[in-house]
């Protein structure tokens, strides 16, 4: 039975899409059992923040990318970092604003870092591990920004202790009848159970970013420095992403195989770089562009006005005030 059945969480990380169904039963309106899903559900999946399962087919719309005939998986994970300082109330990546629909798209990081367990088929072909890094983030909204970059990596030598970063950046429309774009940034590093945050509302972000092959970031805030650099010889996998001009379009190219320095310094009175705190290196970075055009390499720059800067910087509880108005709270928050 072909249902294309989807559950959706409004306020939490939680999708579930049923494909294909058992002709006898009927398909998942939240999050079941594993062994419940697998009864139910011949073709789709369900995903948690602890719990990711499917088993998805090939229609042969992608034929613009080499790819496999099946995959299943069953993984658990286990959260390291979220967004924010360990044992901290963790922080809206885009600032507070975010919550409202103002800007497009919407994004979260929900898990900087983590350990999975579980299996992966590809094809037929069973992949077991144990306590493998993961990382989740979640969009919603129209589409993604006009052009964009994404590094993520979480798996370093050279340091004691967990590492996580993400750095990203866009060519955001700007909201209003007229096509005004900003470009928009941040680096968020956590290292032993600290949160580096590099955004324009606590200092400057800056970039250079090649078509393909060459990503190098560098930011400081009001304490701390960073810099980061990627480079990958990998000629990239085509991706679909949601566009504003096409919907779900091939739009992005991404590798896991991205060679990454990340540097991290305590800043000294006069601005300067003081005391390091991590240079650390990593030969399995996930290394992303995206949207365009991207006619030669894109140098930017993302600050913020102080009056703003101030406004973002409040800390605002927004779960707390909508737990009292609850029918107002905004999906995804």
């Amino acid at each position: 039975m072909t249902n294309n059945f989807q559950f959706v969480g409004r306020h939490e990380l939680i999708i579930g899409n049923t494909f294909v169904g058992e002709t006898e039963s009927k398909p998942p309106y939240k999050e079941v059992p594993p062994q419940e899903f697998n009864k139910r559900v011949l073709e789709g999946f369900q995903v948690s923040p602890l719990w990711h399962q499917g088993f998805i087919r090939d229609d042969g719309r992608s034929n613009y990318v080499d790819t496999v005939k099946t995959a299943r998986w069953e993984y658990s994970t286990r959260p390291i970092y979220g967004w924010g300082n360990v044992g901290s109330k963790q922080k809206s990546t885009a600032g507070w604003l975010a919550a409202f629909p103002v800007f497009e798209p919407h994004w979260q990081i929900c898990m900087a870092g983590g350990l999975s367990t579980g299996w992966i088929e590809w094809d037929g072909e069973r992949f077991e591990f144990q306590n493998a890094p993961s990382y989740s983030e979640k969009n919603w909204g129209g589409a993604f920004p006009r052009k964009w970059f994404w590094v993520q990596c979480n798996v370093f030598e050279g340091a004691t202790g967990e590492v996580a970063l993400t750095a990203a950046g866009g060519l955001r429309q700007l909201p209003g009848l007229t096509e005004n774009f900003e470009n928009a940034a941040l680096v968020g590093v956590h290292y032993n159970g600290i949160f580096y945050e590099f955004v324009p509302w606590n200092g400057v972000v800056n970039w250079e970013i090649a078509p393909w092959g060459h990503w190098y970031v560098a930011a400081e805030n009001q304490r701390h420095k960073v810099e980061l650099e990627a480079t990958t010889e990998d000629p990239g996998t085509t991706l679909r992403a949601p566009t504003a001009e096409a919907g779900l379009a091939p739009a992005c190219k991404d590798s896991c195989f991205g060679v990454l320095r990340l540097q991290l310094w305590e800043k000294r009175y006069d601005g300067s770089k003081g005391k390091i705190i991590l240079d650390v290196t990593s030969n399995m970075a996930a290394v992303e562009v995206g949207g365009g055009p991207w006619f030669n390499a894109w140098k930017g720059e993302t600050s913020m006005p102080e009056l703003l800067s101030q406004a973002i910087g409040v800390p605002v509880d927004l779960e707390g005030i909508f737990n009292y108005v609850p029918f107002f709270k905004p999906p995804g928050l």
